[in-house]
């Protein structure tokens, strides 16, 4: 069930991505395709050489996709909106769906030695950030935690 659900809600962000984009003026790319296809199936930010990998690895008898063909695609997905560029504090940007049809909100654990990064969901922290935002009498739009440490293969 959860499965089906999930692979719903990256056949939504992938459509409702290539609809964005075909509304913007721009034509569909083999590597733009399978870009957002990546996109759309993780459950957590990708770097851009992370998605070079992934990319390489899933290609079997496809054209490779270049570093820089990488880097534009998620400028210009950035640029509509259609990706949130994360940035963790170690010096490198991750990439993950955003927009209407991405409600998957989480939060991260990095890694400080291996740089792994792992997301989480906590109903309480979203409930205290509430309560905090209520209480500084701020209205929160939007945030972001990262919590940073040792994982259990570096500790």
């Amino acid at each position: 069930m959860l499965a089906t659900m999930l692979a719903d809600t990256a056949t939504d962000w992938a459509a409702y991505a290539r609809a964005v984009l075909v509304r913007a003026g721009h034509h569909r790319g083999a590597a733009r395709e399978r870009l957002i296809d990546l996109l759309a199936r993780q459950n957590c930010a990708l770097s851009a050489i992370e998605i070079e990998d992934a990319l390489r690895r899933g290609r079997r008898g496809q054209r490779p996709v270049g570093r820089a063909s990488i880097y534009r695609t998620l400028e210009l997905l950035h640029a509509h909106d259609l990706v949130i560029r994360l940035d963790v504090g170690d010096g490198v940007a991750r990439y993950e769906p955003a927009g209407p049809t991405s409600e998957h909100h989480h939060h991260h654990l990095l890694c400080d030695h291996c740089g792994r990064l792992v997301p989480f969901e906590d109903a309480a922290l979203e409930r205290s950030i509430e309560k905090l935002s209520d209480r500084l009498g701020f209205r929160t739009t939007d945030h972001e935690v990262t919590l940073r440490g040792d994982c259990p293969d570096c500790r």
